[in-house]
């Protein structure tokens, strides 16, 4: 693969040798690759061998030169090194970072994903003002299907002239998304738009001024003196007995114009927009969906590791509380969640809170970004990088924050992106959880910092928050000071810039040595390999455990243990069966109850389906190698058959049925001594008895 380095007009102190080092590559200097020297770019691209060009501002000006570029044939990948940390004022020592995101850039593609397909012929609904949607709808009418669903009067009312289906009355439902929405409303006014031809006689007509220029009667100041009625006796629009009608439409896009909006979720669904009249690119967008489309199924769910519920009881519902775009329900009956992967905007959100993997990221996997951390972390300390800061930004609204920055800072206004701070673009910044945060740490980074915005819905940063929480409590708990994970919210340059040069100088304690560990396609298992590389490098003595921040279940600590009272436990055992990680074992030869801590998630399922109570979670991280073992919580005496000898229960099990069924009628003289028999002998028992009545008797 080649490298091609450009130092932007010279405003850039690059060092070709000491990055070709870094690399494993000779790299050669240029200060106007998108200009006098292009043709270097062309011989590059002569070939099928990737090349990776250090500018993303003159990408488009590359494509056509690369389209223009005889034999080109060679894929070309673009890496920013200029706003990250050329123009920034230490930009002389950031030849480590520097190497680090070209080094990242070396890497191949993330495999494919199944991909959701979108169909819009292009029927639009717009929805407000007759005015405004009449004005809204003369910009689209000629790329697309327009409809009107009136909503309040407008200023001027609408155009006498008929251009549009208008519909009018009281809206029921909106969902859906592009291609697939579905409008529900009530037609309960007097006026029938349809019938109505505009003739403004009843407006004429009527003394209390209750009728508008969006002909509808506002039934407030209605008094019923029915003049527009008699105004209108030869179109016969306006009946005051007509019963309201239900009515349901299809339509492929929304635009509304209200001045709240029908879907008030934080991620609207595809197909939806709102518009306040100021900018014209939401028309513009509009214009161009039609046709078909598709995006990256985002997640994976597998119901086999879902703590959701068991036998319909909800245990953990992490991922439908997070869910900003209300992709998310429960479906309790089948023990599962359902996803709509066309109402999924790929934050993944879900799958960082998911305390199981159940749901996990697939746009890129886990495997490929713990590569790219491991690449950066790993690139930058051979380089001669020291206290890495990895900040994850999204792609839309942070990367703008990160490029504002570094052009600021090429102003001298700023200081810019430090040097030993490296920038990683995720399509979301809610999709990276604990597990590849401490992950990074084990590579060698000192410090995460995650960059929010005013795009992250606000369960996003209380997500982020108590996962952050969770691990630096284990951070600290194993001797590692300092503060290794942060969560940066900055709108403006200027407060980004501020943070990032406080982190820049705080120097939080990290292994001596860095893990070199693959990171896992599994969640629970990338943990256990970072959580072991930490234990293993930790600095000074361990406590036995960890106490861990305590949240509500199924949204607190994906790690620690249950307790269990022995005296209300009857060994029942109906937590085993609602366990879904297998912490929580019976034992075949014995009435025990068995845990393995390891694999526990703190669900809750086993505390909420105890019928005495007896379970108690509690939240840690256990440091010795019992968390791998099966631990007895609880046992007791087995009970024999009374009549057999056979062991069929137990012997507190038995005594708390016969306490509660003891006073019962049907649970007196011989029938209470079944109680004590196993199954096969109470029904010896029963037709042995002579003091039975059989049906033969009858």
């Amino acid at each position: 693969m080649t490298t091609l380095i450009c130092d932007c007009n010279r405003t850039m102190p690059l060092a070709p040798d000491e990055l070709g080092r870094a690399l494993g590559e000779p790299l050669a200097p240029h200060s106007l690759l998108c200009r006098s020297q292009a043709g270097d770019f062309q011989q590059a691209i002569r070939g099928t061998d990737p090349v990776v060009v250090a500018c993303t501002q003159e990408q488009r000006l590359f494509g056509e030169l690369g389209r223009a570029t005889e034999g080109a044939l060679a894929p070309v990948r673009f890496v920013n090194i200029r706003e990250t940390g050329g123009w920034s004022r230490d930009a002389a020592q950031a030849m480590p970072k520097l190497a680090a995101l070209l080094a990242a850039a070396h890497l191949p593609d993330p495999d494919p994903v199944a991909t959701v397909t979108y169909r819009s012929a292009g029927r639009l609904l717009i929805i407000g003002p007759l005015d405004r949607a009449e004005q809204a709808a003369a910009l689209l009418d000629d790329a697309l299907q327009v409809t009107l669903f009136v909503q309040g009067e407008g200023r001027d009312g609408g155009t006498q002239a008929r251009r549009y289906p208008v519909l009018a009355g009281k809206l029921e439902r909106l969902q859906g998304r592009l291609g697939a929405f579905e409008l529900a409303w009530s037609q309960d006014n007097p006026i029938d738009l349809d019938l109505c031809t505009r003739c403004n006689a009843c407006l004429a007509a009527c003394p209390e001024g209750a009728i508008g220029l969006d002909y509808q009667v506002d039934p407030g100041r209605c008094t019923s003196h029915r003049d527009c009625v008699a105004s209108c006796t030869v179109a016969g629009a306006i009946d005051f007995q007509r019963p309201p009608r239900q009515h349901t439409e299809q339509y492929d896009l929304v635009l509304d114009l209200g001045a709240t909006p029908q879907l008030r979720c934080h991620e609207p669904p595809q197909g939806y927009f709102t518009w306040d009249g100021r900018d014209p690119g939401i028309l513009l967008k509009l214009r161009d969906m039609v046709g078909e489309f598709e995006k990256p199924r985002f997640f994976d769910y597998k119901q086999s590791l879902c703590a959701h519920s068991r036998n319909e009881t909800v245990g953990c519902r992490a991922c439908i509380d997070v869910c900003s775009a209300e992709a998310i329900r429960s479906d309790a009956h089948r023990q599962q969640i359902v996803v709509d992967p066309h109402l999924c905007v790929g934050c993944g959100a879900c799958t960082t809170v998911c305390p199981t993997g159940a749901m996990a990221y697939t746009y890129p996997r886990n495997p490929d970004q713990g590569r790219k951390l491991r690449t950066l972390l790993s690139t930058y300390a051979q380089a001669g990088g020291r206290d890495a800061v990895v900040l994850l930004h999204s792609q839309q609204g942070g990367q703008r924050l990160v490029e504002t920055l570094g052009r600021t800072a090429q102003l001298k206004l700023a200081h810019g992106v430090p040097a030993n701070v490296i920038p990683v673009a995720l399509w979301h910044t809610a999709s990276l959880g604990a597990d590849l945060w401490l992950a990074a740490v084990a590579f060698g980074a000192t410090q995460v910092a995650v960059l929010v915005t005013d795009e992250e819905a606000p369960q996003y940063l209380d997500g982020l928050g108590a996962q952050m929480e969770t691990a630096q409590a284990i951070l600290n708990g194993l001797g590692y000071e300092g503060q290794h994970l942060r969560l940066l919210r900055a709108d403006t340059a200027e407060a980004l810039d501020t943070h990032l040069q406080h982190i820049a100088a705080q120097h939080p304690r990290v292994p001596a040595l860095p893990a070199r560990f693959a990171v896992a396609p599994e969640k629970r298992a990338t943990l256990a390999l970072a959580l072991d590389h930490l234990v293993a490098q930790a600095p000074g003595p361990l406590p036995p455990a960890i106490a861990l921040p305590a949240g509500a279940p199924g949204a607190g600590a994906p790690l620690g243990a249950v307790t269990v009272d022995p005296q209300a436990c009857t060994l029942c055992m109906s937590c085993v069966s609602a366990c879904p990680s297998n912490a929580l074992q019976d034992n075949p030869q014995l009435p025990q109850l068995r845990f393995i801590e390891k694999n526990c998630v703190q669900c809750g399922l086993c505390e909420k389906t105890c019928p005495e109570n007896a379970i108690q979670l509690v939240p840690r991280l256990l440091l010795s190698e019992r968390r791998k073992e099966a631990v007895v919580l609880n046992e007791t005496q087995p009970f024999h058959c009374v009549r057999c000898g056979k062991a069929f229960g137990t012997q507190k099990g038995i005594d708390a049925m016969l306490h509660r069924l003891g006073g019962h009628a049907m649970f007196q003289g011989a029938a209470l001594e079944r109680l004590k028999m196993c199954g096969d002998c109470r029904v010896i028992d029963l037709y042995s008895s002579p003091h039975e009545t059989r049906i033969t008797d009858l």
